[in-house]
Formats: structure tokens, sequence, C-alpha cells
């Protein structure tokens, strides 16, 4: 059962949210929150497998809490929920740790999609914001530098899942690709993970793309 906490300042949108999730079989909202500070001790309390975060709330906006759950080690994936669709919140969700990103014109499916994945241990963006991350990291100064030392850390089969996760595929699409169990994978991208210090698939993407391991 994936557990969810709901953040966001208007009841009305808790509601449907809830009742979006709970049509499908495998999810339940354990808990709710109406602003940040408190979504901060519901996910420490309750410890879900993942949290929906508005953006702008009162007291304290998404941004900060998400970035305050990261730092506390509190349970859950944070899923970034908003009407704004502008890079400068994209970005900042992001860098404070969050593992996707999904606007809330998003189909009701692709709600219910994204709560998977990211309770799957995947990270998650919508598809019309994916390709805006990818070409400002590559626009970015970051992108220049030489390529990172934790590449030489990675053995020949992880260096191929890299180059396959960047390309967007899933773990079931990398194991057919390589003729392995999809177990197998799942191992080979926790050490990705592990040995590059990066916390979710979308920041291998990312890194990817910054250090020439795809084409740019």
């Amino acid at each position: 059962m994936i557990r969810v906490l709901l953040v966001d300042d208007q009841s009305m949108v808790r509601t449907g949210f809830r009742t979006i999730l709970e049509s499908e079989d495998g999810i339940t909202v354990v808990g709710e929150a109406e602003n940040g500070q408190v979504a901060i001790d519901r996910a420490l309390d309750l410890a879900p497998d993942v949290i929906c975060m508005d953006v702008q709330m009162p007291v304290m906006d998404g941004l900060e809490s998400t970035a305050e759950i990261v730092r506390r080690g509190a349970a859950g994936a944070v899923l970034i929920l908003t009407t704004f669709d502008r890079d400068d919140f994209l970005f900042q969700a992001l860098a404070a740790g969050a593992s996707g990103f999904l606007l809330k014109t998003a189909e009701a499916e692709q709600l219910i999609d994204a709560v998977t994945a990211l309770a799957g241990g995947d990270g998650l963006l919508s598809p019309e914001v994916t390709r805006r991350v990818i070409e400002r990291s590559v626009r970015s100064p970051e992108s220049t530098t030489p390529a990172a030392p934790e590449l030489e850390l990675l053995t020949g089969r992880e260096l191929e899942v890299l180059h396959l996760v960047a390309g967007g595929l899933s773990n079931s699409e990398i194991a057919g690709r390589l003729f392995v169990g999809e177990a197998t994978v799942k191992t080979h991208v926790s050490n990705l993970l592990t040995k590059l210090d990066i916390r979710d698939r979308i920041h291998v993407v990312i890194f990817a793309y910054q250090n020439g391991v795809v084409g740019k």
C-alpha cells in the first residue's frame, strides 16, 4: 500500500486529490496538511511514501518545506504540484530535493502514475517540462566543466545503465535491452545513485547531460 501525505492550503484541492488517489487500489492518503510547516511535522510523524506538495501556501511555502523535510531525513519522496508552469519553481523544487514535479492541470491518471513512480523510487517530471530541465542543464555553466571524477567509480555495466537511464528508459526497458532481470537493473541504478551521490533518477539524467555522458 502506497501511503500519501497531501499538502495544500485549499481543502477542496486536497479533497479532490484524495478522491483521485484513493480510487486506485494500493494507494491510501494517510494525512493532510494546510501549509508547509504542518507538512514537516506530518511527514515526520506519518512516514508517508509520497508527499504531494503545493508551492504557494501561507506560513511556509512548499519549496522551503521540501528542503526542510529532505534535510531532516523524513520518509517520503516529494512530488511538487502547482498551477504555475514556471521555470523558477521547477528548478528551486529540484534544488530543494523534490523527486517530481507535476502541473495541477495534469490528468488524474498522470497524478496516479506520478505517485506510483515516486513510491517505486523513480523521479518524475511531467513530459512538458522534462525537456526544459535538460535544456537548461545543458546550457548551464556546469555543463562546460570537466567530467565529474565520480564517473571513474562506475563499472562498465553501470555506465551502460547510466546511458540508458539518461535516455529515459524505465527499469523494465533497460532489463530488456541488457538481457538481465529487472532486479539486477534496480541494483545497478541504486549503485549509480550511491556512487554519484545523487538523490533520484531525474538528477541522474541532469548529471549525464552536464558531464557529456550523453550527447548535448
